[in-house]
């Protein structure tokens, strides 16, 4: 059995010609006479010959290669996200490699530098929650190579981002548990230096005062987004001299736990508390109750990042950094209506 795949240089020798020779008669190059263009292109069906595109693109210096780095490679809202991307990238003859950062300050350098290594193109990527430190980046910036962040980003002004209106849509979930007859409302906020939890928050606040309620310090806890940090956040509102009946999760999966924890503690979705998430990932419709979320155009972000990534890759003009601000939706469900 054969232990390694044909390459131009096994060609090349089995013929005693030269890689170039191969190379040209394989592409039908007018320099290459006809008997010769023959019998490369007659052996190279014959043991299966197919062109490594990395080796090519080495070749080239372009391996038409982009770099992916997500927090985590279970959740729906990455690997929708991841979908988008790839989609965008096949249609324009690239290839995505995809590493995760874990949730890691330490992981995420390590897959930045592996990725270089690999000489991808450049790179689109979602940072760490614990991602406080943007130097790591510098040496891309500074050599104008093709980086997009999307989601959780940082340092606007010299990177492409594709972002959500992260504002708005925390305080139309605010504003809906008011519509919904609910006064006393938490937040479950994300990481306090991520984008994401900061803008969430600011939102949940707006909503607050656009209704006449005033903000309380109790009412607004902090996770990790895990699920033990999300259920001992839900626990710690729940344990309130006076607990919140309406919940908003920075995300879906800080929603789930908490519906797990008010369950535990006997109490009835949206009866004693409602609940709201964001993202709307397909669990959210398989839950009981059903979760009320904010519709996160994944599958769209990520073909918008891909879409600035090829417009750094083919302008040669260093353009001011454009941020992509994608709209979302509440789409409502039983957890915030009562029966």
């Amino acid at each position: 059995m054969r232990k390694h795949p044909i390459s131009l240089k096994t060609l090349a020798q089995a013929l005693n010609v030269s890689m170039s020779t191969v190379s040209r008669a394989l592409k039908n190059h007018p320099d290459i006479g006809p008997e010769i263009t023959k019998k490369v292109q007659q052996l190279a069906q014959e043991l299966q010959y197919s062109p490594n595109p990395l080796a090519m693109g080495l070749l080239k210096n372009k391996t038409r290669i982009i770099g992916v780095i997500v927090p985590d490679l279970v959740t729906y809202f990455f690997s929708s996200i991841i979908s988008g991307i790839e989609s965008v990238a096949e249609e324009n003859g690239y290839y995505i490699v995809i590493r995760s950062s874990y949730e890691s300050y330490e992981k995420e350098k390590e897959c930045l530098e592996n990725l270089l290594k690999l000489r991808v193109e450049g790179i689109i990527m979602c940072l760490s929650q614990e991602t406080t430190d943007y130097t790591h980046f510098d040496h891309l910036i500074e050599e104008d190579m093709p980086l997009v962040f999307f989601d959780r980003v940082c340092r606007t002004t010299e990177v492409d981002t594709v972002v959500v209106d992260n504002q708005v849509a925390a305080c139309h979930i605010t504003e809906h548990f008011v519509e919904r007859g609910y006064r006393r409302i938490a937040h479950i906020a994300g990481p306090a230096q991520l984008n994401i939890t900061r803008e969430r928050i600011q939102g949940y606040k707006d909503g607050l005062a656009n209704t006449g309620l005033h903000f309380q310090d109790a009412l607004l806890v902090h996770c990790d987004m895990s699920i033990d940090s999300a259920t001992a956040a839900t626990r710690q509102l729940l344990a309130l001299p006076q607990p919140p009946n309406a919940i908003f999760g920075v995300n879906d999966t800080t929603a789930f736990a908490a519906m797990k924890e008010i369950k535990r503690q006997g109490l009835r979705i949206p009866t004693d508390v409602a609940l709201v998430g964001f993202s709307d990932e397909f669990h959210a419709t398989v839950v009981e109750p059903t979760l009320t979320s904010i519709m996160h155009p994944s599958f769209e972000i990520g073909q918008e990042a891909a879409h600035l990534f090829l417009k750094q890759m083919h302008t040669k003009i260093k353009m001011p950094a454009q941020q992509v601000i994608l709209q979302t939706h509440l789409v409502i469900r039983d957890s915030t209506i009562a029966t």
